[in-house]
């Protein structure tokens, strides 16, 4: 069973309208996401993610055996501590992104709605003699996205059976680097965390906390020009491109599939394409669509793409796009006719 096939109880929480694409599933909002949004912003509200894959591994070799595969270095990981790592193709794009926290038995991954099974998968293809145990418990276990800055503790799995991953994002980890220059980072002082609990816990845990849905929260992610697979990615995505090394790549760690290029990239050239982050001009009370192409001007060959759309309490529309390397930062790109002008993720 996968996440898709369970529904989320705050579906039926008055006001919800059900996303759509990737975020099925789940409430969009609940009547007023840019109030939604500013409530999460004060740490009052928390966000439905039960529809994110929850996966574990068990086993004495777990830690040293995920080492190996992913790009983050995980062998000394510490009980509560979390890490964020990257499942590469051979030819090193981004396949999973897998948000990692341990217990000091389990090691607890949550990943993007509907991944899990694919992700188990190859993990199992990929055990041979080690002592390690991989389980799909996205029927059992539910995810809330939550604006809280600190690491799990001990205390809250041993009392209420849950455990948090805390994003990283945007801190350079050790042996991490940075694919932009700008400073300070707009997500210096960003505070989330994804709370993993049983699914029968799931109304218990929000109890009287307002709920956002994941407009707010993607409207959040935007403005910290965070990633993520299946919207800012493609079939050749490469970390570079998207400054994903500062929190999911370590450089200085053993081989594993898909480093050559990881590698090669860093030290010998630049990616051929970078993430930036746009303002859209709202005037026309029309947005582009997710996946529109982007042009230096209307109807000339396209020099990217937008990859998420969101609409922001104070900033208004905002996206993040993928374009060419090359393409002139100090120029306004348009989504058909529409103007949107760019901020510098990824130095060029």
């Amino acid at each position: 069973m996968t996440t898709a096939s369970v529904e989320s109880p705050l579906l039926a929480h008055p006001g919800a309208v059900p996303a759509d694409g990737l975020d099925a599933g789940v409430a969009a909002h609940y009547g007023d996401p840019l109030r939604e949004q500013r409530l999460l912003e004060q740490g009052l509200a928390v966000v439905d993610l039960s529809h994110r894959g929850v996966v574990t591994v068990t086993g004495p070799d777990r830690l040293s055996w995920l080492h190996s595969m992913t790009t983050q270095a995980l062998t000394d990981l510490a009980p509560y501590t979390s890490a964020e790592s990257l499942v590469l193709s051979p030819h090193g794009h981004i396949e999973h992104d897998l948000h990692l926290v341990d217990d000091g038995e389990t090691t607890w991954i949550t990943v993007e709605p509907g991944t899990a099974p694919a992700l188990v998968q190859w993990l199992d293809s990929m055990r041979f003699m080690l002592r390690v145990e991989v389980t799909d418990v996205s029927d059992v276990y539910a995810v809330l996205g939550e604006p809280i800055g600190n690491e799990s503790l001990p205390a809250e799995k041993e009392t209420r059976g849950v455990i948090a991953w805390r994003d990283p994002w945007p801190s350079l980890g050790a042996g991490s680097a940075s694919y932009s220059v700008v400073d300070p980072h707009p997500a210096a002082d960003r505070a989330w965390r994804e709370l993993i609990l049983p699914r029968e816990q799931l109304l218990e845990e929000v109890g009287d906390r307002h709920l956002a849905g994941t407009w707010a929260a993607e409207a959040e992610r935007v403005a910290a020009w965070r990633p993520r697979v299946g919207k800012e990615t493609d079939h050749r995505t490469i970390a570079h491109e998207l400054d994903w090394l500062r929190t999911a790549v370590h450089l200085h760690k053993g081989c594993y599939r898909g480093q050559e290029t990881i590698a090669r990239v860093h030290n010998l050239g630049k990616p051929p394409r970078r993430l930036v982050f746009l303002h859209l001009d709202g005037s026309g009370h029309v947005l582009p669509d997710e996946g529109a192409e982007l042009a230096k001007v209307p109807g000339e060959r396209p020099v990217g793409r937008i990859t998420t759309v969101a609409r922001h309490a104070e900033d208004g529309p905002i996206a993040l796009a993928v374009v060419k390397r090359n393409t002139p930062l100090d120029i306004q790109l348009y989504a058909g006719e529409i103007a949107a002008a760019q901020t510098e993720i990824v130095t060029p």
